[in-house]
Formats: C-alpha cells, structure tokens, sequence
C-alpha cells in the first residue's frame, strides 16, 4: 500500500490473500476499530477440503510481545473514547441528528436504545439528582446536558452557552463499550472493548430526518447488537453481531472472513463507516471513500496501542460450572475436537494460515462472498460469556442464540459422537473463555 496525501491505497500482491501494508509510522500499530468478528468456529478440520492456506499477514506491531508505552496507551484511549475523526460533518451536517437528539431523544429513550452513560462522568449533584428525581430522565434536556458533561458513551456533543446541542458524532467507543451497569442498568463504569450488544445502531440512524423511509426499513430490520458494515458499500442488507475489541493483540487477521490485519480494519471502519475524515481505498472489493483532509492517520498508533492493551474479561465466578468446564476442556481438545481449528494461546487456526469455506463450518456463504477471501476466519474464542453483558449470540450472523446452540450446530454438521453430558460439559468450558 502506498500513502499519497493522506490516501490508503491498497496495490496487488502475489499472495492468495493479499497483504496491506502501509508506513510503519502510520499504520502497523493501528487495531480494530469495529472488528467484525464474533462468530464461533468450533469445527472440526482435521484435514478439510474446503480449507484455504494463505500467506499471514504482516502487521510487525502485532508481532510484538514487549511491554507498551503507558504514555502511547493512555493517549489511544482518549482518541478511543472521545475522538470522532470529524465525523460531525456527517452525524451533523448530513444526518441531522442533533435535531432529533435535542428534540426528542431523552434519556429514557438513548437508554432503551442500548446508549450508555459514564456513571464516572457525572459530578455529584446529578447524581443526587437522578437518585431523587429531581432531573428527569423523561426529558431530552436532560440527555444534552449529559452530552456537556461527556457522560454518553461514544457519542460527542458540542453544546453551546444556551444549552443547545448543536453538533454531534460519534467515536469508537459507541459499538465497542458498554458500562458495568453499578449505578443503574446501562449507567455505570466504562467496559472498554466490550461490544454493546444493546446497542441498536440502526434504530438510532433510523431516527434521522434525512432518510428515506425504504432506508429506514433497512435500518430498523438489524435489531440490537448488529450492523452491516457494508450495507453503504453495496446495498445488501445484510447485518452480523457486534464483536468484542478485546484480546487482540495476537491475532493476526480480523473480520469474520480474515480479509486482512486489524490496521486496515480500523482504517475502513473509521473513513467508511463512522465517515471520519481520510481516503481508504481498497480495489479488492471495489471501495474508494475520500473525504479530505485526513483526520485519522495520526491518531491509528495509539488507537492501535490501546486497543491491543485490551485483555479479554476473566470469567464470572458463579456463572458456569466449575467441574463441568474442567470435563470440558477435555472434550474440547478430544472428541469434539475444537481444538484442531481453534489452535494457541487465541484459539484460532487464522494464524497458522487457514481460512475455511463457508459449506465447511455450516453457515451462510453471503456474507463472505461480499468480502476479500470470500470465505470464513475460525474466531479467536475470547469472552464469550459474562452476563449480562456477553450472553450471545454467536456466529457471525447471531443464528446461534446460546453457547448450547452452537454445539448442537456442529454435532451433526461435523458426525460428533457426544453424550449429552459431554455437550453440557463442553458449554461451560466455553463460558470460561
């Protein structure tokens, strides 16, 4: 890839799958922005057909196992929670959903959404005042006020000295946090990198006054925690679950079709979806998307290092079986044999090379075909469960609603010979992922 005032330009390579690569200084230390990778691969492939070897991709930063520059990490979590990449000209100038949010948005309202609020963002008095209902959370007065504080998670507000809002955007944090629901449900501390199943992305756009009612049917039909990061792109209406932002670091190609390193992810997501300001070009799947001048490229390094200091959620004490989950890393590794596509410490064969044909693990080829590979990454197994946040769905499409459902998708897809306890087993184990 060539950097040309401020474009990401993407040339051939002779590889199958072909790498990106771009100025070290630049991009090599960029993660996920909205990685869309959460489906569970727990196939068995011992020698599969339908597998693809392809060349790793090189992404040098993720390669390295040192420690991180605290000060580059705390500098990316800023940008992560709080930069918008000058995304109001669209949120704003195109959408026009401050109208609507200072109009008709309250609190209530954002919150049965699936927004978020930074219970750490609010001084004392507004929290005294909601504890007494002095502030009303019926009012959308109310839902600007807390945009002035900064206490929305992902979404930025400028508020002017009248108290109206009169820009809004929106940042990595809107797709990719949720809160620990301490102070109230979906009020509380901040969960970076854990995905917002909540969250209804197109229920939100659907609002705006700038769309066609056949847009808004596309956007309402996606539910909560789902987007389609393509639909802008190619007008399939096709959306998949959100996916975590954390434990990262190691793997070395992300999307559900493991198109390329988590970089270039972050890249398309940050100019073509959240229409940040930059050029992300990719003649792969036929995107070209400038919108000057660049805004993003400086800030992908310490993006990059603090999303990559992410670590997965420690499993939840009292949620799964102990004993059982021990019996069933036993089956995991045997019978079941999870463990020959979900390989290492990540728990994917995409770092061995291996992608896998849609047919192979039992799911719907469309998605894929809209991608680079036109086939499907095994997911790094990671958080799987940690309610309430994290309760499914799994597979890249959510057709999976619980862990006992995705067992059952593989034992007759795969001829699996397990008793009933062996997939009970093999359940909690997955919780402690």
């Amino acid at each position: 890839m060539q950097r040309n005032k401020g474009s990401f330009i993407l040339v051939k390579r002779a590889a199958p799958v072909r790498r990106w690569t771009s100025r070290p200084s630049l991009w090599r230390r960029a993660n996920v922005l909205a990685a869309m990778a959460v489906s569970i691969h727990l196939a068995a492939c011992d020698q599969p057909e339908a597998s693809r070897a392809v060349e790793p991709a090189v992404d040098h930063a993720l390669a390295s196992r040192g420690p991180q520059n605290p000060a580059v990490v705390a500098e990316g979590k800023t940008i992560f929670r709080f930069d918008t990449f000058g995304d109001q000209t669209f949120w704003t100038d195109t959408l026009r959903m401050h109208e609507v949010i200072r109009t008709s948005v309250s609190p209530n309202t954002a919150l049965g959404v699936g927004l978020k609020v930074d219970a750490e963002a609010l001084p004392p008095s507004v929290v005294a005042g909601i504890q007494d209902k002095s502030i009303s959370l019926d009012a959308p007065a109310t839902t600007v006020a807390l945009l002035k504080l900064g206490a929305v998670v992902g979404v930025v507000g400028e508020v002017d000295a009248s108290n109206t809002l009169t820009r809004v955007g929106i940042t990595c944090a809107l797709c990719h946090s949720t809160v620990d629901n301490s102070f109230a449900a979906g009020i509380g501390s901040r969960l970076d990198g854990w995905p917002n199943r909540d969250l209804n992305v197109g229920a939100i756009v659907a609002l705006s006054p700038a769309l066609t009612p056949a847009q808004k049917a596309v956007y309402n039909s996606w539910g909560p925690g789902k987007y389609d990061p393509r639909f802008n792109i190619d007008g399939k209406n096709i959306p998949v679950v959100l996916p975590p932002a954390f434990g990262l670091r190691h793997v070395k190609r992300e999307l559900y079709t493991g198109d390329d390193v988590v970089s270039y992810w972050n890249a398309y997501v940050a100019i073509t979806q959240m229409h940040g300001h930059g050029h992300f070009v990719d003649a792969r799947i036929g995107v070209d998307k400038n919108n000057p001048p660049d805004l993003v490229s400086s800030k992908l390094d310490p993006l990059r290092e603090y999303q990559f200091s992410l670590e997965k959620p420690a499993p939840v004490e009292g949620t799964f079986d102990a004993h059982a989950a021990q019996r069933g890393r036993a089956v995991f590794n045997g019978p079941a044999r999870c463990a020959s596509c979900h390989l290492g410490d990540v728990l994917t064969d995409v770092n061995a090379g291996r992608l896998h044909d849609a047919a192979e693990v039992g799911q719907d080829p469309v998605y894929a075909q809209r991608s680079v590979t036109k086939m499907y990454r095994t997911t790094p197994l990671r958080g799987l469960w940690h309610p309430p946040q994290l309760t499914g769905p799994y597979f890249h499409d959510g057709n999976a609603a619980t862990l006992e459902a995705v067992v059952n998708h593989y034992v007759p897809l795969l001829g699996l010979r397990l008793t009933t306890q062996q997939q009970a087993d093999l359940v909690e184990y997955l919780k402690t992922l």
